[in-house]
């Protein structure tokens, strides 16, 4: 299977899981769902060996047409505070948590192979505190090929809010990130669109694409605009033709290119140290 085009619904349901069980039926249009601010919640007890009452088994709602991912959890205060759903018409790509660096309850990086690719999807839940983004900042991660990083990042600033007339020093940060990652803020928002005092909240979700002057075809509109930074975003992207593209390299016959490289690569043999064998 290839994958030209991913289509992406994100929504800070504000722990009201009723929405996220109409999302799942409802959505399936969509390719992945990123999820901020979920209710991990007793589901039922299950059989336990320790206790003849049986053990709580936490969780969220599932759905047979979406495979889940998220951090591991363990108690309910400290549960996860994203998580991702993947649609299984796309499992054959081999969609994979990446957490054995990027392990945080509010961070969601999810990697896929496409043509012979490894591609990075993050979802990202920044609390007032702004936990997660120090979270990045401290933690060296080394990632190409990431497609898109959004999510609900809490940080009122006057690039993006029309009516907050100052700098965050939180925004430097997320460009910090951004740019490691060779990412840039994309316009969900046109400048001039937001006009009363209300509507800035809505701002606060924010997506971070590969180079938008560079490379035209990643396409992003919101499609609910409510007073609330809890509206729902739909972002499609389409993969880089470049990227999903695979291109052979190779020298001509009996042409002087290949000819200097073997001249090149016999030069490179002579000089090997072999002493040590």
């Amino acid at each position: 299977m290839i994958l030209e085009k991913i289509k992406i619904y994100l929504h800070n349901v504000h722990k009201n899981n009723f929405i996220i069980n109409t999302i799942l039926e409802t959505h399936l249009f969509f390719d992945i769902i990123f999820i901020q601010e979920l209710s991990w919640t007793v589901i039922r007890s299950i059989p336990s060996s320790i206790s003849c009452e049986g053990e709580e088994l936490v969780g969220v709602p599932n759905h047979p047409n979406w495979s889940t991912f998220s951090s591991n959890s363990s108690q309910v205060g400290d549960s996860p505070r994203v998580i991702t759903y993947i649609n299984i018409y796309i499992s054959s790509l081999h969609f994979f948590l990446w957490n054995d660096i990027l392990n945080h309850r509010k961070i969601s990086c999810i990697f896929f192979f496409n043509c012979g690719l490894i591609y990075f999807l993050i979802n990202i839940y920044s609390d007032s505190f702004q936990m997660a983004l120090k979270y990045f900042k401290d933690t060296e991660v080394n990632i190409n090929n990431v497609l898109i990083m959004m999510g609900n990042f809490n940080i009122r600033d006057s690039l993006w809010d029309l009516n907050f007339p100052y700098h965050s020093s939180y925004r430097d940060i997320l460009f910090d990130i951004a740019d490691s990652f060779h990412l840039e803020l994309s316009k969900l928002f046109p400048l001039g669109t937001l006009t009363t005092s209300k509507t800035w909240v809505q701002s606060w979700t924010l997506c971070l694409c590969p180079n938008l002057s560079k490379h035209d075809n990643y396409y992003i509109y919101s499609d609910w605009r409510l007073t609330s930074n809890h509206a729902p975003i739909t972002v499609n992207i389409s993969i880089l033709k470049e990227y999903i593209q695979t291109k052979k390299w190779s020298l001509i016959k009996n042409s002087e290119e290949e000819t200097h490289f073997i001249d090149e690569l016999i030069n490179s043999i002579k000089g090997l140290n072999t002493d040590f064998i």
